[in-house]
């Protein structure tokens, strides 16, 4: 009886998970997040039932990225993508972010339960897309647009999944609605509500799967780059297989060529990717669209750039003798963004150089209406060289670094064979990428996070001795989640 009134209270409270976008809503919610409704009946998605319902849900779900989880995707996403990296330190004055920047996470940290909770409540919104929409019979909704709305969906399940498994490791696997409980049923439904940890492998399987789903039956273009389309469910596949272990550099290659086959092309001027004036370019696959606050405007950028207030993703010494080393002045100078700070607070990393303090700067549009590119053209290019590499094509894989490199006026790559290149094109991707939240999760997935992480100076040459070893490559599974389901268990190392 307990568990059945702990479900009933936090039901009412849940229930406009789909409609709209609602804050902070698995802070209290078993992981399936699928709630009776206020009249005892039917699932959180069963009012997804015409035309009108199943289009206001498909842009709720893609509105999760700017709302009901845009910490995640608008912040968090840049910290765990580059904070914990050598691109940058924590910045600001979050202790929570202080302990993931220096590897000392405990199970009870903040963002580790904000985050999951923020990416279950995108999978729960797709999840009541995918098993309502298809029931509907309005004739107003045509197969077509059926199908579109049910990939699009899929895509954003598959997305969030992926980073969980990329963040925690093993997560419970949520792909279904759950019948109206009642006390006759609870018994039975109780372990979908709090369920075990997935593999990895098995939530690899879902994740794939949804996407070569979604990859056949997406809209081919949209208003504007913020439409799940072909070349962003390919783009996506690629990184998947670039990271499922072990590697399948064919797949990781085939896919790359599918999106390069769609006609996106690098834009002329790196500059011109950040500078707010070219959004929606050529060059972005993905992009998430902003317009100001009245639509929930990207104020992402103020937590990066301005000298208001000590900012998040402090650019580390690292990175900018990674940028003077290479002579890459021209991504630097859009990447990196120096001003005076001379009084307004203190730093353990610049100390000595308050009157050229160093920001992240690719989002610097601090009105809340710069978009934000998650995927663009060079990324996969980049991946493309990769997968050319690792299969022994060390020349293909020049040919695209070296296309990378001559739109920021750097000569060709010196890698002259297959372990160089390797290098070389970790190289590329960091300086061409950095504070768009890869560098992290490139260094795992290659296997290189320890021993990049651990040969890491200070400013003067100093090693920062991070304690990074095998059990710090995940975050810990949260203490909150913990709590409320009794069959999860905690990564090794917390």
């Amino acid at each position: 009886m307990k568990k059945l009134l702990y479900i009933t209270k936090i039901g009412v409270a849940a229930l406009a998970v789909v409609c709209s976008s609602c804050e902070k809503q698995l802070d209290q919610l078993p992981l399936s997040n699928t709630i009776v409704a206020n009249d005892g009946k039917g699932t959180a998605g069963s009012s997804i039932t015409d035309a009108a319902k199943a289009e206001a849900a498909i842009s709720a779900c893609y509105g999760v990225f700017r709302n009901s989880a845009a910490t995640y995707y608008v912040m968090d996403y840049f910290l765990v993508g580059d904070g914990q990296s050598d691109n940058s330190y924590a910045g600001a004055d979050n202790p929570s972010w202080f302990e993931v920047d220096e590897f000392r996470m405990q199970s009870t940290n903040e963002r580790a339960s904000i985050n999951w909770g923020f990416l279950y409540n995108h999978i729960s919104t797709a999840n009541s897309i995918i098993a309502n929409v298809p029931k509907i019979t309005d004739a107003a909704l045509t197969a077509t647009r059926k199908s579109q709305i049910v990939g699009e969906a899929k895509f954003m399940r598959a997305r969030a999944y992926f980073d969980l498994i990329r963040i925690y490791g093993d997560v419970p696997l949520v792909v279904d609605e759950l019948p109206t409980i009642t006390p006759d049923n609870l018994e039975e439904i109780y372990p979908q509500l709090y369920p075990r940890r997935t593999p990895v492998s098995e939530v690899y399987t879902q994740i794939i799967k949804d996407l070569n789903e979604a990859a056949t039956t997406v809209p081919a273009n949209g208003p504007n780059k913020m439409t799940v389309t072909p070349g962003v469910v390919y783009t996506l596949l690629a990184k998947v297989y670039a990271t499922q272990k072990p590697v399948n550099w064919s797949l990781v290659k085939e896919n790359c060529d599918k999106v390069i086959a769609l006609g996106y092309s690098l834009v002329p001027s790196f500059e011109s990717l950040w500078d707010g004036a070219h959004e929606n370019s050529s060059e972005a696959i993905f992009e998430l669209n902003f317009d100001g606050w009245e639509t929930g405007g990207n104020w992402g950028s103020d937590m990066f750039y301005g000298t208001g207030w000590k900012k998040f993703n402090t650019p580390s010494n690292d990175l900018v003798k990674a940028y003077d080393d290479e002579g890459d002045a021209v991504r630097k100078a859009s990447t990196i963004h120096f001003m005076d700070v001379t009084g307004k607070w203190n730093d353990k990393y610049w100390s000595n150089s308050y009157a050229r303090f160093p920001f992240a700067a690719k989002m610097r549009n601090t009105s809340g209406s710069q978009n934000i590119i998650m995927y663009r053209l060079a990324d996969v290019l980049l991946l493309k060289a990769e997968a050319l590499n690792e299969s022994g094509d060390t020349e293909g894989a020049r040919a695209l670094v070296n296309q990378i490199r001559q739109r920021v006026s750097l000569g060709p790559t010196p890698a002259t064979n297959q372990s160089s290149m390797r290098l070389a094109i970790e190289k590329e991707r960091r300086l061409e990428l950095a504070f768009e939240g890869h560098r992290w999760f490139d260094l795992v997935r290659t296997d290189r996070a320890i021993p990049v992480m651990k040969a890491v100076k200070d400013g003067a040459g100093n090693n920062l001795n991070y304690p990074i070893s095998e059990n710090k490559l995940l975050w810990p599974v949260p203490q909150s989640e913990m709590d409320k389901n009794s069959q999860l268990t905690q990564n090794t190392g917390y």
